[in-house]
């Protein structure tokens, strides 16, 4: 089975590595120094779950690869629509694009571009990022994914890349209703997201202070209800699996958005609290604890925004 990894970060980077270290052919897709590092020193991973280092084929040219039998898309969810006008290189009859991104839309996304029967939709939870060029740092999180059809149906390629995945050593599982997986993943990290980057604290200092703790579980609330009004509702337990996820996370957990935000960088937020604001809109649903979040963090957003663009 030979695999792409689109975007070799935090996502991409561990499970992509986790896959090569148990014998899959995975090739990596990345860009500037992280690129370069992989070229000469293989990837790096310094995890919660053992250290280790693979070779790691890695251009930032889909062409040199051909075609794959399994894409993962690990990249930032503002950048889905330029990866999908790259993807057909990585692309044959039964090619799997498996999305490991934030956000409900991505799929979508790329079916408009490379069609609907290739694209699967999945979810990643880990908490990782790279650390130094050709370095990824795995901190902690349940360190699984979950993916499946968009119609439901559990077919060959599913059940392929599910062996891939569970001999390579981490959590795996296929969905029949992935789309109320990717629901129930942005309720848990819009909370996460949202309340981590505007507090700047770790959810274990989050989780002993009882406001904070209630505005979390709000944040939950109000996705379930967007998600409820788009014809994926969220039943009690998936909302409830949502807060006990954060309440068994490390204490030093925090959140890729909070990470940008300190580094500088781009950040999801129209992903993820923007878009659950203008979804509630839409359905005229009230969503004050998202519309706080993101008037907090819009400032901040467009000033990382504004920084990327003049480094290039």
């Amino acid at each position: 089975m030979r695999i792409a990894v689109y975007g070799a970060g935090g996502v991409g980077g561990y499970f992509g590595g986790r896959l090569a270290q148990s014998g899959t052919e995975v090739h990596f897709i990345a860009r500037g120094a992280h690129l370069a590092a992989l070229r000469e020193h293989g990837l790096r991973v310094r995890s919660v779950k053992g250290d280790f280092s693979v070779p790691a084929p890695a251009t930032d040219d889909p062409s040199e690869i051909g075609a794959c039998d399994a894409v993962l898309v690990c990249v930032k969810a503002f950048d889905t629509e330029a990866v999908a006008a790259r993807l057909g290189p990585l692309l044959h009859e039964g090619t799997a694009v498996v999305t490991l991104q934030n956000g409900v839309d991505n799929e979508d996304k790329l079916a408009r571009v490379i069609g609907g029967r290739h694209v699967l939709g999945g979810a990643a939870y880990i908490f990782a990022g790279i650390t130094a060029p050709g370095v990824i740092t795995h901190t902690g999180g349940p360190t699984t994914i979950t993916f499946g059809e968009l119609d439901g149906h559990d077919g060959e390629r599913t059940r392929q890349l599910l062996e891939r995945c569970r001999r390579a050593g981490f959590g795996a599982e296929i969905s029949s209703d992935i789309r109320t997986v990717l629901w129930a993943k942005l309720a848990f990290i819009c909370a996460l997201a949202g309340m981590t980057a505007t507090v700047r604290l770790p959810i274990g200092e989050l989780r002993g202070v009882d406001a904070a703790w209630a505005a979390f579980r709000q944040l939950v609330d109000e996705v379930s209800e967007v998600a409820a009004a788009e014809r994926h509702p969220l039943p009690p337990p998936v909302r409830e699996r949502a807060l006990a996820t954060a309440r068994a996370l490390e204490p030093g957990g925090r959140s890729s958005l909070h990470d940008d935000l300190v580094a500088g960088r781009r950040m999801e937020l129209e992903t993820l609290h923007g878009f659950v604001v203008r979804r509630a809109a839409e359905h005229g649903l009230a969503v004050p604890m998202h519309e706080a979040v993101y008037a907090m963090l819009k400032p901040w957003a467009v000033r990382n925004e504004r920084a990327a663009a003049s480094r290039g």
